[in-house]
């Protein structure tokens, strides 16, 4: 299975010639599909700045995608998100109250929510709050690479106290991996990554769904919204007519156009029948159904009974046998002819009929006496 990490952070003043080794060690590790990400603080630009994939090197096996993830402190303030959303693949948001996170769980339009585990949470994650992003297909992220990486043991602490609740608000659900690694170093390989989050309490089955199936389907909601009328439907054809398919007449006053035209309807508008005749059907070739096998035959219809060849059931045959005896009671005896008496007298002349008994005494001869 394909996996993500959707957050590599890009700075215009971090080298190319460091992102491209960073994406590479990403395709070794195995990772199929990666988020360059461009983090924005406080006052947001008028024009969304673009990221330049075209100038970094780039393996074949890797696809790219770019990221924009918006700090959100102020729960009043207009972010314009819908201005910067078509410019970008993915759109993440990062709250750090608990008025904004509950603003971006319920009303804001994103793809991601990403919260920052190096800093301690002052408020607790509910399931009330994050259950109105789930119902939306909002997915949560954990980065992992700034509290690993780190040097001093508060961030490791906060990020499995952090991580270990947001799994437990969300009851395991909705929850995705990235790295969020600023160098080749904080990079982990996908079943490091599945080990942690088994040790945070996720599990391994839920660790490598994050990696690979959540993080998949956040890529695929994201390009629905951009790319479809409200996220439901999409036109992948504009419904044109091809140029071959038109056919223009040599002559459209005249008869040969006509003819011309004429050949170009379907021969599927021939099969339609007549509702006033019966339920006959008109083929293809033009002739009915009943005269069809007839008249292609040079006029011997072959049509063959179906119901000889088949043998008769038992039911059948005692109906059959039950329908000649009643017919057979029917005609009686005054159906008979005259000439019957006469046959069956010659046939008692021709054929005597002799008892047993007779027979025997007539043939034993009388016995002497002495």
């Amino acid at each position: 299975m394909p996996f993500h990490d959707l957050n590599i952070p890009y700075s215009s003043s971090q080298p190319s010639s460091a992102l491209s080794h960073t994406l590479l060690f990403a395709s070794e590790l195995g990772y199929t599909t990666v988020a360059l990400s461009l983090t924005f603080a406080g006052k947001l630009p008028s024009t969304p700045p673009p990221i330049p994939v075209s100038t970094l090197s780039i393996p074949q096996s890797l696809t790219i995608l770019t990221r924009l993830t918006i700090t959100i402190s102020d729960a009043s303030q207009n972010h314009r998100l819908s201005s910067f959303s078509p410019a970008y693949n993915l759109l993440a948001l990062r709250p750090t109250t608990e008025k904004a996170l509950q603003l971006c769980c319920t009303s804001l339009e994103c793809d991601l929510i990403s919260l920052d585990f190096t800093q301690r949470l002052t408020y607790p994650i509910k399931f009330t709050t994050v259950a109105g992003a789930l119902n939306r297909g909002v997915r949560f992220e954990i980065c992992y690479a700034p509290g690993i990486s780190s040097s001093t043991s508060d961030d490791r602490r906060n990020l499995i106290a952090g991580a270990t609740s947001l799994i437990r608000a969300t009851r395991g659900r909705g929850i995705i991996f990235s790295s969020e690694a600023r160098n080749a170093l904080g990079l982990r390989g996908p079943h490091d990554v599945i080990n942690l989050a088994q040790v945070w309490g996720l599990g391994q089955e839920r660790g490598k769904e994050a990696l690979c199936e959540e993080a998949g389907k956040v890529v695929k909601l994201a390009g629905m919204k951009r790319t479809s009328f409200r996220g439901v439907v999409e036109v992948i054809d504009g419904g044109g007519t091809s140029a071959s398919a038109t056919v223009r007449p040599t002559n459209e006053g005249g008869a040969e156009g006509r003819k011309q035209q004429a050949t170009t309807k379907p021969a599927v508008t021939t099969q339609r029948a007549e509702r006033g005749k019966g339920n006959e059907v008109v083929p293809s070739n033009g002739t009915k159904r009943k005269a069809s096998v007839s008249s292609l035959g040079g006029g011997v219809s072959t049509t063959h009974d179906e119901s000889e060849d088949k043998p008769l059931s038992k039911r059948e045959m005692k109906r059959r046998a039950k329908k000649a005896r009643m017919e057979g009671k029917a005609a009686g005896p005054d159906d008979t002819h005259p000439t019957d008496g006469a046959q069956d007298t010659t046939a008692t002349s021709e054929f005597p009929i002799k008892h047993e008994a007779l027979a025997d005494s007539s043939n034993k001869v009388p016995k002497k006496k002495s």
